[in-house]
Order: structure tokens, then C-alpha cells, then sequence
């Protein structure tokens, strides 16, 4: 258990860094792009990537989380599962480019369809790595991971940027959303040097294919109710207002998914080794569960409140019709911050089919809301998004947690002490800036709006005994990892 405390701490600090690297790099692109192009360049691309996202789920069909969910594997039953990806990868791609001629015509748009047939190259891209990253994962290479991820969105938002000052336009984040996966499948097999070897009919992978297929169910939920609302804007407003609207919800987006997937591969991977040991997947989880909020519920309060300087600094002035969308999304941090956690608690455990129950429920829902709020516009359907979610938040909490070893009360007694911390600094750093920085200019403004956040909300944090020891806790065997104290195995 010591390996495998020493292994999650230190691929969590690698991820972490990686993640961090990532946000960076994200937000660079996004604000150097954001100058460079207009609302209609992104809203073209969003148009068809919300169709592109639900193919991208089926390509994988799970059987990475399978892969890694399982607590030993074949190299047959390895190798058969990639030859399913990729079939999956192959077919996907066709079916996008038969229908790219109708995805056109949905959106009234006709450069659509060649550019919904250039990405669907990465579909196919990325079935080729899906089972040497669960590789990698499986055997907690962090850094490599990091490595690749970071090289390959590098290469991606290089060859972005110099298209879109060479005047390609949208086709420069087209090139992009295809450079990406191939730089990170390249990046998998040099790092795993593991080639695939021949399908076998009977390698016992029938449970795998059916987790990985309820899984896939429930990402196809999850993915359907949380992109509804950029078809329904793309098709009733426009690709100008889905441009708004989706770089709102970039970013909200970028820190959150990055630290999702950071702290979410490191926790998948580490309690799913721990299934048999209750009391100890229960430290783990909550300490997993508690970073997350300290490092996201600050962004839910600066969103809120300093909106407009965001949209500013970030995207530039001919964005600022984007700033009412950021704030009504805002809250959606929140109630992601709490629900991915509880996904890995069950998933890791091999209840998936709880989770897709879930989505079934929540779905349906969200659609309606968004339904509702479409005619008042990309504003309307943030406030049904944000209102819906906030009224799952609890029931969520309730159905998640149930026969596990984690209580309700466990995650609102996790969840309160980052949420007062937040509300207090967001506060006082609100009344800071109006009194002190009403002349100054937006970045300075910024600054100082978030340093003032983040150090009271960091201060608040440590006066109590649990959390400073908590997180003291955190950093030390962060940095003892990083030194190398702690001997790590070559697997677990």
C-alpha cells in the first residue's frame, strides 16, 4: 500500500503539472486566437464538433476505462480491444463524412461539410492510442502521460496560431482539433513500444466490452444533455452567438476539464486498486475530493464576480457580449467540482450501470431546460444550464453515494470549508477592487481581484486544523515524491 501511495502522489503531482502546463497553453491559444479570429471562425468549428464529440465517445466504447478498471489483463485481450477501437475509430469516421452533407444543411452552413470530413480524421487518430494511453495509465506512467499531452496541444496551438495570422481562418482551429490527437497516439506508442498483435475471438474480454459499453452509454448521456444547448444555439442563432456562447463556456471549461482529467486518471486508477479495502478508498477518495474543490470552487466566485475583467483580459473587447453568459455559467463549476469525484468513486468500483441510471435521469431534463431558455437567446439557455444543474446538485449527492463508502454528510462536511473560504474572499476581494482599482486597467484590476481571492481563500483554509493538516499533508509527499525518497515500482 505504501507503493501505491507513493505512485498516486506522484503521478498526481506529474498530472497536476501537466494539467497545469496544459491550462496555460489552452489559455494562451484561446486569448492569442480570440484576437486573431472572429466569433463566426469558432462558431463554425463548434457547430460540427458538437456533433464530432458524440462520434468521439463511441470510437473508444469505454474499453480504455476497462483497461485500467481491470485488475489483471492479457496482452491477447489488450490487443483485441485496440482492433475493436480502431474498428470503431474507421467505421465513426465514415459515418461523419456521409453525413456531413446533412449536418450542412441543418445549420444553413455549406463550408461545413469539408470541415466536418477533415476532423473526422481525428476520430481515427485517436482509436490508434486509445489502448497505449490505458496502458500507460494502467501502470501510473504520469509523466509520460504528461509529456505527451503537453507536446502534442503544443504542436497543435503552434501550427493554430501561424495559420490563423497566415489568414486560413476557422481551417487554423480545424488543423488543430486534428494535430492534437495525433501528436498524443504517436507520443502513446514511442512511449509504451507496445505493438498489437492479432484479434482473439476468445479472449475473455466479453465483461470488459460490456462495462465499457455501459460506460460509453452513460458518457453518450452525459455528452448529449451537456451539448444540446450549443446545437440549439448553433441552429436558431447562428454561428456569431454560438461563438459567444462557447468561448464562455471555454472558459469555464478549461480549468475545470483539466483538472478533471488530471486528478481523475490518478484517482480512477488508484481506487480502483483498493476495491477491497473500504476504509482506505475512503482516505483516498476524500482527499482526492477535497483538492479538487480547493483548486476549482475559487474559480466558481471569480467567474461570478469578475466576469467582465475576465472576458476582457482573456478574449478582448469584441468578445464582452460573451460576459452575462460567463456569469450565468459559472455555477456549474461548483456542481461539477462535486459530481465528477463521486463518477470516479463509482466507476471504480465497477458501478457504472448506477451512473447511466443517473444520466437517464438528468438528460432529458437538461434538454428540456434548454428548450425553454433557447428563444431568449445564448443567455437563456446558460441560465436553464446552470439552474438545472444547481437542482441536481443534491439529489445527485444522495443517488451517488448511497451503499458506498462515502455519506452525504462526508461530502457536504468536504465541500464547506473551500465553499465559506471562496465566499469570503470573492467578498472581500470584490470590496477591495471597488474601493481601490476603479481606475485601474483591466489586467491590473484582475490581478489584483484573484490575488486577493486566492490569498483569503488560502488563509482561510489553513486556520483550520483538519484542512492545514490536510493539505500540508498533500504537499509533503508531493514534494517527497518529487525528490525521490520514496523508491516507486516499475508497475503495480
Amino acid at each position: 500500500m505504501k507503493d501505491l501511495k507513493s505512485r498516486t502522489i506522484s503521478g498526481g503531482f506529474a498530472r497536476l503539472t501537466a494539467q497545469g502546463a496544459t491550462f496555460f497553453l489552452r489559455l494562451g491559444s484561446l486569448m492569442v486566437l480570440a484576437r486573431l479570429l472572429g466569433p463566426k471562425d469558432f462558431g463554425l468549428v463548434g457547430m460540427v464538433t458538437a456533433f464530432t464529440g458524440v462520434l468521439e465517445l463511441c470510437r473508444d466504447f469505454g474499453l480504455s476505462a476497462a483497461t485500467v478498471q481491470r485488475e489483471t489483463i492479457t496482452d491477447d485481450q489488450v490487443s483485441t480491444l485496440f482492433w475493436i477501437n480502431m474498428g470503431f475509430g474507421v467505421v465513426l469516421a465514415g459515418i461523419m463524412v456521409a453525413l456531413s452533407p446533412e449536418i450542412a444543411r441543418f445549420y444553413h452552413e455549406p463550408r461545413l461539410t469539408a470541415v466536418t470530413c477533415v476532423l473526422a480524421l481525428g476520430l481515427i487518430f485517436n482509436a490508434a492510442g486509445v489502448q497505449h494511453a490505458a496502458l500507460l495509465q494502467r501502470e501510473m506512467r504520469y509523466t509520460a502521460l504528461a509529456m505527451i499531452s503537453v507536446g502534442a496541444l503544443f504542436a497543435g496551438t503552434l501550427l493554430a496560431i501561424g495559420g490563423a495570422k497566415a489568414g486560413y481562418g476557422y481551417w487554423s482551429l480545424v488543423a488543430m482539433s486534428v494535430t492534437v490527437p495525433f501528436g498524443n497516439t504517436l507520443g502513446f506508442w514511442l512511449a509504451t513500444r507496445w505493438i498489437p498483435g492479432r484479434p482473439r475471438r476468445r479472449s475473455g474480454i466479453r465483461s470488459m466490452v460490456r462495462f465499457g459499453g455501459t460506460l460509453t452509454a452513460t458518457g453518450l448521456l452525459v455528452y448529449l444533455s451537456n451539448n444540446m444547448d450549443k446545437v440549439l444555439i448553433g441552429r436558431y442563432w447562428g454561428s456569431a452567438a454560438i461563438g459567444l456562447y462557447g468561448r464562455a463556456y471555454q472558459l469555464i471549461n478549461i480549468p475545470t476539464s483539466n483538472l478533471n482529467s488530471a486528478a481523475g486518471e490518478v484517482a480512477f486508477s488508484a481506487l480502483s486498486r483498493l476495491q477491497n479495502d473500504r476504509a482506505l478508498r475512503r482516505s483516498y477518495f476524500l482527499k482526492g475530493f477535497s483538492l479538487v474543490l480547493a483548486l476549482t470552487l475559487p474559480l466558481t466566485i471569480g467567474c461570478e464576480l469578475f466576469a467582465r475583467d475576465f472576458v476582457r483580459v482573456l478574449l478582448g473587447a469584441k468578445w464582452m457580449e460573451a460576459v452575462p453568459v460567463l456569469r450565468w455559467l459559472a455555477p456549474t463549476i461548483l456542481v461539477f467540482a462535486v459530481a465528477n469525484p463521486l463518477s470516479w468513486l463509482l466507476t471504480s468500483s465497477g458501478q457504472v450501470s448506477r451512473l447511466m441510471k443517473m444520466s437517464m435521469v438528468i438528460a432529458p431534463v437538461l434538454i428540456l431546460g434548454y428548450a425553454i431558455g433557447v428563444p431568449y437567446g445564448p443567455i437563456g439557455v446558460a441560465r436553464a444550464y446552470s439552474g438545472v444543474m444547481i437542482l441536481w446538485l443534491f439529489p445527485l449527492m444522495a443517488w451517488a453515494t448511497n451503499g458506498t463508502e462515502i455519506s452525504v454528510l462526508d461530502v457536504l462536511k468536504t465541500v464547506w470549508p473551500p465553499l465559506a473560504s471562496s465566499l469570503f474572499g470573492g467578498i472581500l476581494a470584490f470590496g477591495t477592487a471597488s474601493l481601490l482599482a476603479v481606475s485601474f486597467r483591466p489586467v491590473a484590476r484582475l490581478s489584483l481581484e484573484c490575488g486577493v481571492l486566492f490569498a483569503v481563500f488560502s488563509a482561510c483554509l489553513m486556520v483550520g486544523d483538519g484542512q492545514r493538516a490536510l493539505y500540508l499533508g498533500l504537499l509533503r509527499g508531493m514534494l517527497e515524491s518529487f525528490k525521490g525518497k520514496e523508491k516507486l515500482p516499475a508497475s503495480v
